[in-house]
C-alpha cells in the first residue's frame, strides 16, 4: 500500500460564510486535515456525514432550526468535535457530549492547532487502540483507559453494528470498535474469523462441523466465505 499523508476528513457546520471560510483556510495549512464538506444547518450536515466518513466536526452551536447540542445528540455514531461559539456558556452543557474542544469566535489560529493537537490526540490513541506488546495480551482502549485482555482467556469475539464483544472466561467486554480492527492485531496462528461476526480462539474448539463451531458451550456459525481459510 502506498502511503498517503494520513488525512482526517472533517466538515464544517457553520451558517456565517466569514466564519466558515476562516475555518476553512486554517483547515487548508494543515496537510493531515482533509475537508469533504461545509455546510450551514443540521439537516444538510446529516446528509454530508451519511456519505462521507467524517473524524472530526467543527459545530457551530447558533444554527437556524435545529440547534447544535439537539442536532449531536441525535447522531448515532458522532465524529469528534469541535465547537465554535460566539458565546461562553455552553461548555458545561457539551461535558455529557464527548466535545474535544470549544473554540470561540474569532478564532484565533494559534487557538484552532491547539484544538486540533487536541482531536489528533484523540484519534491517535483510537488508533493505537491495539498494541501489541508480547504476543500473550493486547490492550483496548476504552475512552481514556487501556485495558489489558489476556489472549489465553478469550473464548470469541463477537460483532453487533459497532461493536465488538469479548467473550472471556471471566466476563464479557464490549468496544466501540469494528471486528476488522481486532482481528489484525490477533495473533492469526490463535485466532481465527469464522464469519463476517465471529472470532474464535483455535485452542478453546470444543466441536466443529462443516457450518457450526462449539466454543465455551455455545455454538457460533462458520460463514460461507470463510470455510476456507478455516480449513487451514
Amino acid at each position: 500500500m502506498h502511503s498517503d499523508p494520513k488525512k482526517y476528513n472533517c466538515i464544517i457546520v457553520e451558517d456565517e460564510p466569514i466564519a466558515a471560510d476562516i475555518l476553512e483556510h486554517f483547515i487548508s495549512r494543515d496537510q493531515e486535515l482533509n475537508l469533504v464538506g461545509k455546510c450551514a444547518d443540521a439537516v444538510y450536515a446529516s446528509s454530508l456525514l451519511s456519505i462521507h466518513k467524517v473524524d472530526l466536526m467543527f459545530l457551530d452551536l447558533h444554527l437556524p432550526v435545529v440547534k447544535g447540542f439537539d442536532f449531536l445528540r441525535k447522531i448515532n455514531n458522532p465524529p469528534i468535535v469541535i465547537v465554535t461559539t460566539a458565546y461562553h456558556q455552553y461548555a458545561v452543557e457539551g461535558y455529557e457530549l464527548d466535545i474535544a474542544d470549544y473554540l470561540m469566535k474569532p478564532i484565533p489560529y494559534d487557538r484552532f492547532v491547539t484544538a486540533i493537537g487536541k482531536f489528533k490526540h484523540l484519534m491517535e490513541a483510537e488508533n493505537a487502540l491495539l498494541e501489541i506488546a508480547e504476543r500473550d495480551y493486547i490492550f483496548i482502549s476504552s475512552g481514556k483507559k487501556q485495558i489489558k485482555i489476556i489472549l489465553q482467556d478469550i473464548f470469541y469475539i463477537e460483532s453487533l453494528r459497532e461493536y465488538i464483544h469479548i467473550h472471556t472466561k471471566a466476563e464479557r467486554l464490549t468496544f466501540k470498535m469494528p471486528i476488522s480492527k481486532i482481528e489484525e492485531s490477533l495473533p492469526p496462528d490463535q485466532f481465527t474469523r469464522i464469519h463476517k461476526s465471529y472470532i474464535i480462539s483455535r485452542s478453546k474448539i470444543e466441536m466443529k462441523s462443516a457450518n457450526i463451531i462449539q466454543v465455551n458451550g455455545k455454538k457460533l456459525p462458520v460463514g460461507r466465505t470463510y470455510k476456507q481459510s478455516f480449513e487451514l
